[in-house]
Formats: C-alpha cells, structure tokens, sequence
C-alpha cells in the first residue's frame, strides 16, 4: 500500500517501512563516520525500538562491535494498519546487525513483566552466557504490577498548578496552558512506573539468574532542562520519577558488588514521549533553533555518541550527584540566555522568527520513517 502519514495529537499512527529502514541507517552512518570505540561486547537494551533506546543500541553495536538483545514492546501490521515506527526500525536494525555480522535478538512483550524478563534471561544464558552493560530506556505510560492491577503515569505539577506558554503544532498557535496539580496517588504511581523501581527489578533478576557480568556497568536516562520547565518536568511528576531514578542507580551501585549504576542526563529532543509533554515542544522549538544557529544542536545518536563513544568508553565526567551530564549544551549560560528571550517575545504572529518549527517536524516525521531522503513515498511498499 501507499503510506503515509496520519498525525492524531502528538502522535503518528502510521509509520513507514522503506522510511524507518532510512531512519536507522542514516543513525548507522554516523557511527561508522566516528572513530570506534572501546564499550561492553555483551548489551541488552531495554526500550530499544526508538529514541534514546534505539541510538543506544546502534551506537553500540556500530561503533563497540556490541551483540545486543533488545526488549521492545511493538506492534506488527495488521491488515491495513501499519506496525509501529518502532516495530519496522527494530527489523532494519536486525538486517543492518546481521549484515555486518553482529548478533542480535530482540523481544517484543511487557518489559515490566515477569515474563518478559524470564524470556530474555533465557535467551542471554543460551548465545551470550551473560550481558556485561544494560541499558535502560524505558518509557511507558503505564505499568500493569506483579499482583494484576495497572498503575498509569501523569504530567503534573506538584504542589501547585502552573500557568505558561505552549503551542499548538497543528497552526502553530501560541496561547497559555494552565497544568494542574497532582494528588499523592498520581505521584506515586508514575514514580512506579518511570522511576527506578523495575530498572532493579532487572538487575536483581539477571543477578540471580547468573546473566549479568559481576563488573557489568547499567545506565538509564533522565532529563532536567532549564528553569523554565522545571514546574512541569523536574520539580513535576516525572521529576519525582526521575529522582528516584537517581536514587536507584546508588541503590545498585551499592547493594550489587562491582555493578556501577549511571543516570545520564540527556537533552532536549523530539521524542514521542517530549511531544506529549506540555509547554515542552515549544521549548524545543525555541532550543532548536538557539542550538542550530551555535551549531551546538545534536540528536539522538549524537548525544549517545557522545555517552558511549566518550563518556563510558573512558572515564565519565561526572557532576557532583554522580550523574553523566549530556546536557552540557543545552544548559550553556548563553544558549539558555537567548532561549528565553526568545520565550518571552514568542506570540503566534512570530513563532517562525524565534523559533525552529520546521525542524521539529522534520524530527517529529523522521521518528515514524517519513521525510527521509532517497525514499519514494508514493510508491507501493509491503507493511
């Protein structure tokens, strides 16, 4: 059929075969421009179809000759419903793998689940004995715990509401968003299911199965960003999930004999999970177009690049909560000087002077495989 895009809110519900399998290798070509690089040879990717996850797992595998098992949980096509942008990037990074002659393996199914968890330690016993670095990059809007019941994640405030600037991609349209404030149950149930708490689960499970090295390193993502953000991101819900995280890694780093536990600190990007995050995408617009005019803007496997090819292959620079800071740029005193007062001027009568609106598409295409150079999207392609 012919695919092509179809945007509900802030996510697409196609994705393109031909497109992903360009998204991925274009991620694969700049890794193999870099220098190679010194990583574990044995890496499970947890959340690995997209994002950060999916760079994580390329650049390791491209740039450390990594095997890699991934666990995802994606969905095939289904008559004329395409699979997802994640299904179809995990099977170009299979076939790329392959080609170069790299083991990998993925599992599709609830990360969170006892299952799933078995599923790969079996599979890591059987071909690689053990894994020596996990990768946790996760991001789930809900978690169905050991005992049946489902806990889901919000984007709220804590303590009080917050009232600011967003945007509206669809016109473009800049008007004020009130986000509301959440009850203790509601930050307690996205700590469970963004913060650390299945990210040992894993842990403990590979270690007691034997399936992971006694000096094996594990490192999962979080965010901060910039003061403007911080009702809605780090003093917010996800925030309280992304402090726990942080507590998480000492928690492993401590209770597990020579396992090392980082949290990295990522920037700012189009992700399917920044774009369901208000006041967020118009902050990113905004840094984007800051960034790109420094030529300081970086992508997902950039910045993974930078983790793993410089960061973890040497010694991590670490700030003083032992965290790995990617958000070095973004943070940059005079990046952040003009983001904000191009945020205190934006209005919808001049989005496109302050901010970068057409690359946030651009990136918001590329993620479901469209938009890719060299890719005839009016051609009849098998899903």
């Amino acid at each position: 059929m012919v695919v092509k895009p179809k945007v509900r809110g802030f996510i697409c519900t196609t994705a393109h075969p031909k497109g992903c399998m360009a998204y991925v290798k274009k991620q694969i070509n700049y890794i193999k421009s870099k220098q190679k690089f010194n990583c574990p040879k044995k890496v499970l990717v947890i959340g690995c179809s997209t994002g950060y996850g999916l760079a994580s797992r390329i650049a390791c595998a491209f740039g450390g000759d990594a095997s890699t098992i991934g666990v995802m949980f994606e969905h095939p096509c289904s008559g004329k419903r395409t699979a997802t942008a994640g299904w179809y990037n995990t099977a170009a990074f299979e076939k790329f793998a392959q080609k170069q002659g790299l083991y990998a393996k993925t599992i599709n199914g609830d990360a969170f689940s006892s299952d799933v968890k078995q599923q790969t330690i079996d599979i890591i016993k059987s071909d690689l004995d053990k894994v020596d670095m996990v990768i946790y990059s996760l991001a789930a809007p809900r978690r169905t715990m050991s005992d049946g019941t489902t806990v889901s994640s919000v984007l709220k405030t804590v303590g009080k509401q917050y009232t600011n600037k967003t945007i509206d991609l669809k016109d473009n349209t800049v008007s004020e968003i009130t986000i509301h404030s959440a009850t203790p149950q509601e930050i307690e149930d996205t700590i469970k299911v963004m913060g650390g708490e299945d990210w040992k689960d894993w842990i403990s499970a590979l270690k007691n199965a034997n399936a992971i090295e006694d000096d094996a390193i594990t490192v999962a993502y979080s965010y901060i960003g910039p003061e403007l953000t911080f009702p809605i991101y780090a003093e917010g819900t996800i925030g309280m999930a992304k402090k726990h995280l942080l507590q998480t890694s000492n928690e492993i780093t401590k209770e597990f004999d020579n396992i090392k536990a980082y949290v990295s600190v990522n920037k700012a990007l189009v992700t399917q999970s920044s774009a369901a995050i208000p006041i967020v995408p118009l902050y990113i617009t905004i840094l984007y177009k800051v960034m790109k005019e420094k030529s300081l803007h970086e992508g997902c496997i950039e910045q993974m690049y930078r983790l793993f090819g410089k960061n973890l292959a040497l010694k991590p620079n670490l700030d003083a909560k032992g965290r790995i800071r990617l958000d070095d740029y973004e943070l940059r005193p005079d990046v952040q000087e003009k983001v904000t007062l191009a945020w205190n001027k934006i209005k919808s009568d001049n989005v496109n002077e302050f901010a970068d609106i057409k690359g946030y598409w651009n990136e918001f295409y590329e993620m479901f495989g469209f938009g890719l150079p060299n890719v005839d999207y009016n051609e009849d392609v098998e899903i």
